[in-house]
C-alpha cells in the first residue's frame, strides 16, 4: 500500500470514530500540536487549565473536563517529543448514559505537516483540520483544444474537474462563392487567432492566481496546440508551467480523460497514475493470463489464506469492516496492500467486480 494512500484511510477511519461521540456540554477536549512544537510546554498549558477548570459550576462538567484533561496529560507523557508531522490528540468522557462514565483518549499524527496549534473544549471534538488533509491541495490544469472547440479543466487527486468550454467561430474549410483562397485563408487565420487568445485569457482567468497549481497539461488533435502554446497567447507565468503537450484523438470529455491517460508519464508520482498502472496490469493478466489474477471477496479470501497473493487491491467503497480484515490477513501474509479510489475509470471497474481483485505471486490453475 502506498503511504499517501495507507495515511489517508487510517485518516478517514479515525475522523469515523471520533464523529460518533457528542459531549452533554462543552466537555470533549481537542489538543492540535503543530510540528517542531515543544511537547512539555503543552502538556504544561493543559495543567494550568486543570486549575481553571475548577471554575466550572457544574460539578459534573467539572469532574468531566478536569478527568479528561489528566487523560490527555498522561497520554502525551508517553510522547518523548512531537512526531515530525505534529500531533492530534482526543479526550472525553464518551458514555451515552447520564450519569456513568467512559474516558477514553485517541491520537493520530497527521500525513502532512500540521502548522496549528490548539486547545478547546466544546460538545465535538474539533476536526476540520484533519477533514482538510483529506482533500488533495495540488492540482494541475488541463487544456484540451482544436480550431472548433476548447476545454479548460482540473485535474485534483484523481478527479478531472471541468471549469469551462468553448467553441471556435473559425469558417470551415470551404469558402463561400466570390471570395479568393488568400483572403479566405486570412480570414481563417484571423479566427482562430482570436480563438486561442480567447483560450489564453480562459486559463489566466482559471489558473493564474491558483497557488496550488503544479503544473498545466495541453493536449488536442493534430498541430493547433502547437501554433497555440508557441504563439503569444498565453500569459508567461503560465506558459512556465506547461509541462507537456499530448496528441489526442478527441477533443470534450473524451479528451480530457484521454489527455489524463496519455500523461501518466508526467503524473507517475501522482497517486492517480499508480492506480491505473496497477489496475491496468490486472486486467490485461486477466485477458492474457487469468491464473494469475483473482477478483471478488470470496475467491480472494481464499487465495489471501492461502499466501498466494503477491498485491491486494482494496476499492475505497468497502466497508471499514471489510477493509481492516483484508489488511489485517494481508499483514500475516507480507502481501502488498493497493487502496484504490473510484474517481478512475479502472476504480469503477474495480468496485463493479466485487471491489477486491489480486495479482498472485503464481500462476494458480483450478
Amino acid at each position: 500500500m502506498s503511504l499517501a494512500a495507507k495515511e489517508k484511510h487510517q485518516l478517514k477511519k479515525f475522523i469515523k470514530e471520533l464523529e460518533l461521540h457528542r459531549g452533554k456540554h462543552t466537555e470533549l477536549v481537542s489538543v492540535y500540536i503543530p510540528s517542531g512544537y515543544d511537547i512539555n510546554k503543552i502538556i504544561n498549558h493543559l495543567s494550568q487549565e486543570q486549575g481553571t477548570a475548577s471554575n466550572i459550576k457544574s460539578s459534573a462538567t467539572r469532574n468531566n473536563v478536569q478527568t479528561a484533561l489528566e487523560k490527555m496529560i498522561q497520554h502525551l507523557r508517553l510522547y518523548k517529543k512531537t512526531p515530525e508531522n505534529g500531533l492530534a490528540a482526543f479526550s472525553g468522557n464518551v458514555t451515552e448514559r447520564e450519569g456513568q462514565e467512559d474516558f477514553k483518549v485517541w491520537s493520530i499524527e497527521p500525513p502532512t505537516l500540521l502548522k496549528t496549534k490548539i486547545y478547546r473544549c466544546d460538545k465535538l471534538f474539533v476536526l476540520d483540520i484533519l477533514r482538510d488533509m483529506m482533500d488533495s491541495k495540488e492540482v494541475y490544469g488541463l487544456v484540451v483544444m482544436d480550431r472548433r472547440e476548447g476545454d479548460v479543466a482540473y485535474l485534483k487527486g484523481k478527479t478531472i474537474i471541468p471549469l469551462t468550454s468553448t467553441k471556435s467561430n473559425v469558417p470551415g474549410k470551404t469558402r463561400a462563392g466570390g471570395q479568393s483562397s488568400a483572403r479566405f485563408a486570412r480570414l481563417r487565420d484571423d479566427a482562430a487567432k482570436s480563438f486561442y487568445k480567447k483560450i489564453g485569457d480562459l486559463m489566466k482567468d482559471e489558473f493564474l492566481e491558483n497557488k496550488n497549481l503544479k503544473g498545466i497539461i495541453v493536449g488536442g488533435p493534430g498541430p493547433t496546440k502547437y501554433d497555440f502554446v508557441d504563439g503569444n497567447f498565453i500569459t508567461n507565468e503560465l506558459k512556465k508551467k506547461i509541462i507537456t503537450i499530448k496528441d489526442l484523438s478527441y477533443t470534450g470529455d473524451f479528451g480530457l480523460q484521454e489527455l489524463l491517460d496519455k500523461s501518466q508519464d508526467v503524473l507517475a508520482n501522482e497517486e492517480v497514475a499508480t492506480e491505473k498502472k496497477l489496475l491496468q496490469n490486472f486486467f490485461e493478466l486477466l485477458a492474457t493470463t487469468p491464473g494469475k489474477t483473482s477478483y471478488g471477496k470470496e475467491e480472494v479470501k481464499k487465495n489471501l489464506q492461502m499466501g498466494t497473493i503477491d498485491v491486494l487491491m482494496l476499492s475505497e467503497g468497502l466497508s471499514d469492516e471489510e477493509m481492516d480484515w483484508f489488511e489485517e490477513e494481508a499483514k500475516k501474509m507480507g502481501t502488498n496492500v493497493s487502496i484504490i479510489s473510484v474517481e478512475t475509470r479502472e476504480g469503477v471497474q474495480l468496485r463493479e467486480i466485487g471491489g477486491v481483485a489480486a495479482i498472485l505471486r503464481y500462476e494458480v490453475r483450478d
